[in-house]
């Protein structure tokens, strides 16, 4: 750790988490268009990777065929990696997502990244109509986890398995494991895997989350030292009051799921106080207190800060805004301060 105490932001990588924002007086047709122009303009500008993250039953998200829009997206890009960010492994038989990301990765070799997660991305009556099984909550996740990746090494698995992946089997898919809690981290470093962290909606556990992930790591065929990554929410404008205001679609995001009601994403208010009580403003604030909107100078420094207590080897940047020109905007003037021309 000593040897990285001065990283600075030109130190790292940068990529791009994307969750296909439905906005409102929109459709799904246009987000997953938006999400391909995004990654074209991102990949121009020098981010590493592109992440399309699972969930179902939201109005407001169009990633739930997350595997078929990576296919997407790569399909329409050249050198970016395409991934993501997550799989929600519990939704899904170990050897579908073997075959599919084996099938991605023959479309488009060296460039596709597997990140799982162990959370089902969804409700539990969502759940159900995934046709998962709702007894184990979870907690099956190593087993899966160790059934998927012998798909790709038979040599990982327990025993001689009849039944193989192809495509998959023998081709060299990074898996990475995300988490928003220590279970996933310390899993991590326990397999020497790379590890993410969904620090853009779950702060509290950020610090001690990496500190477990890097207590516990073991090298291995994949890594030989520890490697994370950190989700960052990021809205950069050309001042602070219209960062601020764009930021608002984002927090109304949060209070719709807090009121059990998620929508599609809602264009920025004046005054968030006339949508939200005192406690639910409290409560959205604490979740998403890395969100780091503002000018570039202020984005700048605050990243900075971010970094220096996180040391992280990456960050993944969100930017849920409504108007998409403002979020190209967004990611350019990132880019200006972080590898400035």
């Amino acid at each position: 750790m000593d040897s990285n105490q001065n990283k600075r932001l030109n130190d790292i990588k940068f990529s791009v988490l994307d969750l296909a924002p439905i906005v409102e007086g929109s459709n799904a047709s246009e987000a997953v268009q938006n999400s391909l122009n995004l990654a074209r303009h991102t990949e121009k500008l020098g981010f590493h990777r592109y992440w399309v993250a699972e969930h179902h039953n939201m109005p407001g998200i169009a990633s739930s065929a997350t595997s078929v829009l990576i296919g997407y997206i790569a399909g329409g890009t050249k050198n970016i990696r395409v991934g993501s960010g997550g799989i929600m492994l519990p939704n899904h038989a170990p050897l579908v997502i073997a075959e599919q990301f084996g099938t991605l990765e023959s479309m488009y070799p060296g460039r596709i990244d597997l990140g799982l997660g162990r959370a089902p991305g969804s409700d539990q009556v969502t759940a159900h109509a995934l046709r998962r099984d709702l007894s184990s909550n979870g907690e099956d996740f190593p087993e899966a986890l160790e059934e998927l990746r012998s798909y790709f090494d038979p040599s990982l698995g327990k025993g001689y398995n009849p039944v193989r992946a192809i495509p998959g089997e023998g081709l060299d898919i990074p898996i990475w494991l995300l988490g928003s809690s220590g279970y996933s981290a310390q899993l991590a470093g326990r397999l020497g895997l790379p590890f993410a962290f969904a620090s853009h909606f779950s702060p509290a556990y950020t610090l001690p989350a990496l500190r477990l992930y890097r207590q516990s790591f073991v090298p291995s065929e994949e890594l030989k030292e520890p490697y994370a990554m950190v989700g960052v929410n990021v809205i950069v404008a050309e001042d602070e009051e219209k960062a601020e205001w764009l930021s608002t679609s984002q927090q109304q995001a949060f209070l719709s799921l807090t009121k059990g009601n998620p929508t599609k994403l809602k264009p920025p208010v004046e005054n968030m106080d006339e949508l939200w009580s005192e406690f639910e403003k409290a409560s959205i604030s604490q979740q998403l207190r890395s969100t780091i909107a503002g000018s570039p100078e202020r984005v700048k420094t605050e990243l900075q800060d971010f970094l220096d207590k996180t040391q992280a080897d990456e960050m993944i940047i969100n930017t849920s805004v409504y108007d998409h020109k403002e979020r190209i905007k967004s990611y350019g003037l990132l880019k200006d301060l972080i590898h400035p021309a």
